[in-house]
């Protein structure tokens, strides 16, 4: 079979032939292109994989005859992948196998600590950074859904209308924050953006830190913290589904059910056949990409 391999750190992603997976396997019809790929690729994934090594965390396909959409420790920009059962989620039956590669994860890491740990209510305010990416619309969708008010953040004018398109109330400029007073922050992308966030923030508020894709987190003393009245929580999923299995599977049972009822709706914004998963990663590293990102074996 066919998959797209790393052998070196900012090396290459090539199409190479590969053996067949052992156990259990999706036939992948569509796999997520997250950033915590584009980060093993240069080094910066705080728990790097052996090289050589196949990315690829999130698939949708057939298993066993069913549609379904998975989470694999690593693999998925194959043609095939194993995958534990338990990791697996029956499609929708209108649902396309693009969006179930664009379901779990940024659905996830957004449900874990707006729905389930009760951030947000109805009436809260939201304001959602890189609110034009796969996390940022999901995190959108879901705010909405609770009944909260939610301004958004981008970089150019074409993805703050995504945004609004996407659910936003409100959308800004990262450098047109003035005013802004929120009870949730929800941040993928880290660096000094953080820190300024918490400035944002309503007493009681919270900020979640889910990533760092504009660059590494300040230091923050908790003094700021402190004195404000304001809460940080922090969410990676990787690490959460080895501590919290059935936590974690139980969440992804109440998104697919959320996704028959049409209350989210995952979005894809671009498509890559597998032979271009540099272009795809390109993509994401210029910041131009909407909505998730797949490729299509």
């Amino acid at each position: 079979m066919r998959a797209v391999v790393l052998r070196e750190v900012g090396g290459e992603l090539a199409l190479e032939d590969v053996p067949e997976p052992e156990g259990e396997a999706v036939d992948v019809r569509a796999a997520g292109v997250n950033f915590a790929d584009v980060l093993v690729r240069h080094g910066r994934y705080p728990q790097m994989p052996d090289l050589p090594h196949v990315l690829g965390g999130e698939v949708a396909g057939e298993l066993d005859g069913r549609r379904v959409a998975a989470l694999t420790r690593s693999g998925g920009y194959a043609e095939r992948v194993a995958v534990d059962p338990h990791w697996a989620f029956e499609l929708p039956a209108n649902a396309s196998f693009a969006e179930g590669a664009a379901l779990l994860t940024t659905y996830l890491t957004g449900y874990i600590p707006l729905v389930r740990q009760g951030l947000v209510s109805d009436g809260s305010s939201v304001l959602v950074h890189a609110g034009a990416g796969g996390v940022g619309t999901a995190a959108i969708q879901l705010a909405k859904h609770l009944g909260a008010h939610v301004v958004a953040t981008a970089s150019t004018e074409r993805k703050r209308e995504f945004a609004r398109e996407v659910g936003a109330d409100e959308v800004r400029g990262y450098d047109d924050l003035d005013g802004v007073r929120v009870d949730v922050v929800v941040d993928p992308v880290g660096g000094e953006l953080f820190t300024r966030s918490l400035l944002l923030l309503n007493p009681s508020g919270w900020i979640v830190a889910i990533g760092y894709a504009g660059g590494a987190w300040e230091d923050v003393s908790p003094a700021l913290i402190v004195g404000r009245n304001l809460g940080v929580k922090g969410i990676f999923l990787g690490r959460l589904m080895q501590l919290a299995p059935a936590f974690v599977r139980d969440c992804g049972l109440e998104l697919v059910a959320m996704w028959e009822r049409g209350e989210i709706g995952p979005v894809v914004g671009a498509r890559f056949p597998l032979e271009r998963a540099a272009d795809a990663h390109a993509l994401m590293e210029a910041r131009e990409n909407v909505g998730k990102v797949v490729l299509e074996p």
